[in-house]
């Protein structure tokens, strides 16, 4: 069987998320810390989407796994990483189901407010997820283009496929603010207007964009709505 060798300069199968001698310069403590809280945040969101929904405990646990994992696979597609390098992360697993399992075994209030507790650990893994996709493609010195649309994708992607597989509206396709704040995130790393290897510079970039998630949602800010040429019509059926 001939062998064929990856982008990186090693067997694909030796290709890992964690960052490699002179490729990545963002030190692993900061990647695997990104991708543990955005895992654990996307995975409740999941669950709590899932309990919504009705669903039976495997339907949670598959959806709380999807949502937390699939940004992670769309952004190494985009960044030239081999999307089964996402299963070597052992650790985010570990957090993920754990937090599932934690929020199988919630009170059954809380998940009666599950919409607003879904917005808010939304909001954590959007944010935490934007700024890891962001260091992973800025890492590679891709555009700063390239660089927003990888940190848009992975934190947007986990959330779209969970609305999806829910059959709800996907948040990023409402008249909101969701995907801007990523690409903000993105804008910010792809310019260089941080350090990657300062640890408080790159989380500082994670709360500012959480934050402004947060802030969207309780002040409602939303971006310009086209009107229907049909609106008017339809409201008078309606009357």
């Amino acid at each position: 069987m001939v062998e064929h060798p990856s982008p990186f300069g090693q067997d694909e199968k030796e290709v890992s998320l964690a960052p490699h001698a002179g490729f990545f310069e963002v030190p692993f403590m900061i990647l695997t810390i990104l991708s543990a809280v955005g895992s654990v945040a996307f995975a409740v969101s999941g669950a709590l989407v899932a309990m919504e929904e009705d669903y039976d405990i495997f339907g949670i646990l598959v959806l709380g796994f999807i949502t937390a994992f699939a940004g992670g696979m769309i952004r190494n597609l985009i960044v030239g990483l081999p999307v089964a390098a996402v299963w070597h992360q052992t650790g985010s697993f570990l957090a993920a189901l754990v937090a599932l399992g934690i929020t199988l075994v919630i009170p059954g209030r809380w998940v009666k407010r599950g919409w607003k507790l879904m917005v808010y650990f939304d909001a954590l893994g959007l944010s935490t997820f934007a700024v890891e996709g962001a260091l992973y493609a800025e890492r590679i010195h891709v555009s700063v283009g390239t660089v927003m649309v990888a940190a848009a994708m992975t934190g947007t992607g986990g959330g779209v496929i969970r609305d999806l597989l829910a059959q709800r509206k996907p948040m990023i396709l409402r008249s909101d603010t969701y995907a801007i704040w990523t690409l903000l995130a993105g804008t910010v790393i792809g310019l260089r207007w941080v350090n990657p290897q300062v640890a408080w510079q790159v989380y500082a970039v994670l709360a500012g964009t959480f934050a402004l998630r947060v802030l969207s949602i309780l002040f409602n800010w939303r971006l310009p709505h086209v009107e229907s040429p049909n609106a008017d019509k339809a409201k008078t059926v309606d009357e």
